[in-house]
């Protein structure tokens, strides 16, 4: 082979090489940025369904044990989220929502107090039952008084409080003594349930009308009376989110935990009942 052949054959060689390896390099890049397009996709998603900041949650004050717990449970289940509570009456919370107040999740002791918020447009859907609750009533430990009925409740030496009527425990004890045929005038009406309990429990009352679930909650701090009429006034809990919720996929969240079947676990064993 002559040198010029020679040559000519070396530079074949060397131009096959090297469409060869930028074949090569193409495949890798062309590789390269399917995954890196893939990997973006899937972090674009996970940043999408990650759940962060505060929700705020408007909730009656027999919630406040059973909601706080589910409140921790869900900070935990989502890292980055802050659950905020505001507890109270039914109706000054509905009343603070009407009025502009920024909450993303409303749960009320009564359909009554919720249907101020629907009336006003500020719910988001329709709200729904996630829990019941029945009175019962407290007091002072060990029931010096001897108090066995709502009947009981009537004698005039006994100091005895009851929630207000426009709230949601107020109007159910209302609705009981009407169903047993009573009249009963209170030393105080208490602005919910938490402050007529209070009342109970600091001794500066001998009996309130309060829920099975607060009895339950203040442990051995009071007594509790059970009576047949509470079973014609029991209260359903309703649960929305709020229509101009700062965070609403938040907000979502929290109540698909209430309603889930561990959000009714830990509401069933602070003596709620299943709707």
């Amino acid at each position: 082979m002559t040198r010029s052949a020679r040559r000519t054959r070396r530079m074949l060689q060397l131009t096959g090489a090297g469409a060869a390896a930028m074949l090569a390099l193409s495949a890798c890049s062309s590789s390269d940025g399917d995954s890196g397009g893939g990997s973006g996709a899937s972090s674009s998603a996970g940043g999408t369904d990650k759940l962060s900041g505060t929700v705020n949650v408007f909730a009656a004050a027999s919630l406040t044990e059973s909601f706080t717990k589910l409140g921790k449970d869900f900070e935990k289940q989502h890292p980055g989220t802050k659950v905020v509570f505001n507890f109270g009456g039914s109706d000054s919370l509905a009343a603070g929502i009407t009025s502009g107040a920024p909450a993303d999740v409303f749960a009320s002791a009564s359909p009554k107090t919720m249907k101020v918020v629907t009336d006003s447009d500020a719910a988001a859907g329709t709200p729904a039952t996630f829990v019941r609750n029945q009175l019962e009533i407290a007091t002072l430990p060990g029931n010096p008084d001897k108090v066995a009925s709502l009947k009981d409740l009537t004698g005039p030496d006994l100091k005895v409080v009851l929630c207000d009527k426009t709230v949601p425990c107020g109007a159910a004890a209302q609705k009981a003594l009407t169903a047993a045929g009573l009249k009963l005038t209170p030393v105080s009406y208490e602005e919910d349930v938490k402050s007529a309990l209070n009342k109970v429990v600091l001794k500066e009352a001998d009996a309130a009308v309060v829920y099975k679930t607060d009895v339950k909650a203040a442990g051995d701090k009071v007594e509790g009376v059970e009576f047949p009429e509470s079973a014609k006034a029991v209260n359903d809990y309703p649960i929305t989110l709020l229509k101009d919720a700062p965070n609403a996929e938040v907000g979502k969240a929290f109540i698909e935990l209430v309603q889930s079947a561990e959000g009714q676990k830990v509401l069933t064993e602070a003596g709620f009942t299943a709707p």
